[in-house]
């Protein structure tokens, strides 16, 4: 992983950021920490970024002092601090979407047996898992609340593209970054753009996930911005067309409900 990132070219216009390699080391650190969830060496932390030892050691002090990170004397092995609690529910305070928004996903998991989720969009780049609801379905999607990724991967990103400023030649190069189980020609992707503009909702058939149907709505604020999205997983055998289309109008009703909500609170 690269210590330092900088401004991605062709990106959107907006204020210059300039890379600040301590910082960027730090988060990589506690989103290493983050995903593992088991207690790591040194070694291992700073082998896995890439990392000076010595640099990756001081960062991990500064850390620890700080109450972001603990480290087991007896075995020299760093995990996330109680102090990330702190910070964690600070965020969740702050916005009242994952407080509105479980009920309505545990009624969308309970009605129609799939996986519905509560998502953030952070800008053009990640999208945030802010609330889930699981189904009883034999399959389990690899997410929990706090999970991140590329803002334009499966049906959540194409709400994002279709609702965002990029240009054709940054959506291309985004678009060639992503990972799917079995990747949708652009031009197809792209086109699909479309039709969620026109229909409002988004469906991702076996592309992101083989043998899964994943289906976004968008969430917007008060000056018609896409902030939230509500989305349902379920497995492509349950979910035919007839089924998936239903369940795209449910989770509209619903969407419209919480941007009336939370369009009245800002």
């Amino acid at each position: 992983m690269s210590e330092a990132s900088t401004q991605e070219p062709g990106a959107a216009a907006g204020p210059r950021v300039r890379p600040v390699p301590a910082v960027t080391r730090s988060i990589a650190i506690l989103r290493l920490l983050g995903r593992g969830g088991a207690p790591m060496t040194l070694k291992a932390i700073s082998q896995e970024l890439e990392m000076v030892t010595s640099t990756c050691l001081h960062i991990l002090r500064v850390l620890v002092e700080e109450g972001l990170v603990k480290v087991d004397t007896g075995t020299k092995r760093y995990s996330l601090g109680v102090g990330m609690l702190t910070l964690a529910r600070s965020v969740i305070e702050s916005s009242p979407f994952p407080a509105l928004v479980q009920p309505v996903l545990d009624k969308l998991s309970s009605a129609a047996n799939v996986t519905a989720i509560g998502v953030e969009v952070a800008g053009s780049d990640h999208m945030v898992v802010l609330a889930l609801s699981r189904s009883t379905a034999p399959f389990r999607l690899h997410v929990d609340v706090g999970s991140r990724f590329p803002a334009l991967i499966s049906a959540t990103g194409r709400l994002v593209a279709a609702f965002s400023d990029l240009s054709d030649k940054e959506l291309e190069r985004r678009f060639k970054a992503l990972r799917w189980d079995q990747a949708p020609e652009y031009a197809e992707w792209k086109a699909d753009l479309d039709a969620v503009r026109r229909d409002g909702y988004s469906m991702d058939r076996n592309h992101y996930i083989n043998g899964v149907v994943v289906i976004a709505v968008p969430v917007f604020d008060s000056h018609k911005r896409m902030t939230h999205s509500l989305v349902a997983a379920g497995l492509a055998e349950q979910l035919d067309d007839t089924r998936a289309r239903t369940l795209a109008q449910d989770l509209q009703s619903e969407a419209n409900a919480l941007s009336q909500l939370l369009s009245a609170r800002s």
